[in-house]
């Protein structure tokens, strides 16, 4: 027994050892790091650093002035007083973005994401992550995402007659648009994503296992507590047991078991149609099943089951949730700009059909000022983390003056494993890129966008909301296409106003920006909206 407790002492003492050589190591290379120099906010406390700041930050106010104040190229302090690089520059964010290999996610970053989604695309890295993408790409191009605009447009009508419906006895309807909106996207999702219905717009619809399972793992994952918090910056105490995590492992197990169902009914069926996998499934895992069963994919190259399965909550999540938060910020930019709504409405009137290819709706200039406006004023991703995987040099297009009060040469040092923060919605409304008026929400500025924007690194629209690089978002056109089929089949028969005073409405960021009532945020997330039918006058 003696010897059992010397040699458990003695590996004990060696963990502290190595931990504590390794922390020592950490703080020396944080408080010698060029990140020191840079300007930026001093930090309220060690331990945190302006973490907290940061959350409690309402729709990026915080960060917007810490660029006026400080520059385009800042540091703040995260866990521990380390540095973190925090920059609206350019040339440095299209540096990042297209490398995008040298800078993944941080640990932090992936195991927060990768406890409600899993590893699919949006978590893995590297060649895992590049088999991935090159696998899934061609589900997610303009051809297969036309076939799919008749979801769109089916789910769009079915939530205009249930409104028209309820409208029919009082002549309104005053609901909260964000639960119906989610409702709507989780359908298409289901039906667009994997052939699966979910009917959550169906009046009789009880939520079934997936519902069930997605929205357990989404509610208790996305709550935050000081154990979360430790456990998601100190993976050593990760073994530390919470109750909440039997609960999302068991919504995991429900999610792995139907989407095993799922995969087994897309190899059916892609089995069925013959060798030439004349499937006509348009369903995004059956054709990333076809995709990854095609003869001219290598070994080597194709994704395991377990791999496309993983993708099935990543779907749900980027497919749904973005998407009916974006779609209700349009819905609440147009209660605040009634001449907007009037001229919107009036170019879809010009339409002569409840159904328009998703060409005939790209075709709709207003429409697509609109959309591209919310993404921008309203992005439902505020901001993405990355870490250096290795010391660089990231170019800048201005020089600094760093905290001594000289002026640095347009280049800065950034070692291995520091952070990187890339502020989409600051960058988004940034002034000295869109003018004075970045902030208000104004379709008509992009008739002629100014010059200075056309250098922001996105994957769309001179705008960081789907970011760019390697990484960039791969359903981007499935979601512009889905948001355009929703804003054109409501707008074209209601009124929208809002309920509360604007000033009433808060915005919320956990993992998306969804909003709530500033006077009752325990009442949860919530956009209520007076809806009229349109009377043509």
């Amino acid at each position: 027994m003696q010897v059992f407790l010397q040699i458990a002492c003695t590996f004990l003492g060696t963990l502290v050892a190595y931990r504590l050589y390794h922390l020592v190591k950490s703080f020396y290379l944080e408080y010698t790091s060029p990140l020191s120099d840079l300007p930026g906010p001093e930090s309220p406390s060690f331990f945190s650093g302006n973490l907290k700041q940061i959350w409690a930050s309402e729709d990026s106010n915080l960060q917007d002035k810490w660029f006026k104040q400080y520059g385009p190229t800042i540091r703040y302090a995260g866990i521990l007083g380390g540095y973190r690089l925090f920059t609206t520059d350019l040339r440095a964010v299209s540096h990042i973005l297209n490398n995008a290999y040298d800078y993944p996610k941080p640990p932090h970053s992936r195991y927060n994401i990768g406890r409600v989604i899993g590893k699919g695309v949006l978590v893995v890295e590297g060649e895992k992550h590049k088999q991935q993408r090159r696998t899934m790409n061609p589900a997610f191009g303009p051809a297969q995402i036309r076939e799919l605009n008749t979801i769109f447009l089916e789910k769009s009508l079915q939530l205009r007659d249930l409104w028209t419906a309820e409208c029919a006895a009082q002549g309104s309807l005053t609901t909260n648009v964000l639960s119906w909106l989610s409702r709507l996207t989780l359908d298409v999702i289901g039906l667009a994503g994997f052939n699966y219905k979910f009917n959550s717009l169906n009046p009789s619809h009880t939520p079934n296992e997936l519902t069930e399972a997605f929205t357990k793992i989404f509610a208790t994952a996305t709550r935050s507590s000081p154990l979360v918090f430790i456990k998601t910056f100190f993976p050593v105490l990760r073994f530390i047991p919470d109750p909440r995590d039997a609960e999302i492992s068991r919504a995991h197990e429900t999610m792995s078991r139907i989407g095993h169902q799922l995969l087994d009914e897309s190899h059916a069926r892609l089995r069925a149609s013959g060798e030439k996998g004349s499937s006509t499934a348009r369903d995004l895992l059956s054709l990333l099943v076809k995709a990854n069963m095609s003869s001219g994919v290598g070994e080597h190259q194709r994704m395991a089951d377990s791999d496309v399965l993983a993708q099935v909550p990543t779907f749900l999540v980027a497919g749904h949730e973005t998407t009916s938060t974006a779609t209700t910020w349009a819905l609440f930019a147009l209660t605040q700009s009634p001449d907007t709504q009037i001229k919107l409405r009036d170019e879809l009137l010009r339409v002569d059909t409840d159904t328009p290819t998703m060409d005939e709706l790209n075709a709709l200039p207003y429409l697509d000022w609109v959309v591209r406006e919310t993404l921008r004023v309203h992005s439902p991703v505020p901001g993405t983390v990355r870490i250096a995987g290795k010391d660089d040099v990231i170019p800048l297009s201005r020089p600094f003056v760093d905290r001594k009060g000289k002026v640095q040469i347009a280049s800065g040092m950034i070692r291995k494993g520091q952070v990187v923060m890339i502020p989409i919605t600051t960058i988004n409304r940034d002034e000295t890129l869109w003018g004075e008026d970045a902030r208000a929400f104004k379709p008509e500025r992009w008739e002629k966008i100014p010059d200075t924007v056309k250098s922001i690194p996105g994957v769309w629209g001179n705008l960081l909301s789907f970011i760019g690089g390697p990484r960039s978002c791969i359903g981007y056109r499935f979601s512009l296409v889905e948001m355009k089929a929703i804003l054109f089949t409501l707008v074209r028969a209601f009124e929208f106003e809002l309920a509360v005073p604007g000033a009433e409405i808060a915005k919320k960021s956990v993992i998306v920006q969804r909003p709530l009532l500033r006077s009752n945020p325990g009442a949860g997330n919530q956009m209520p909206i007076i809806i009229k039918p349109y009377q043509k006058v």
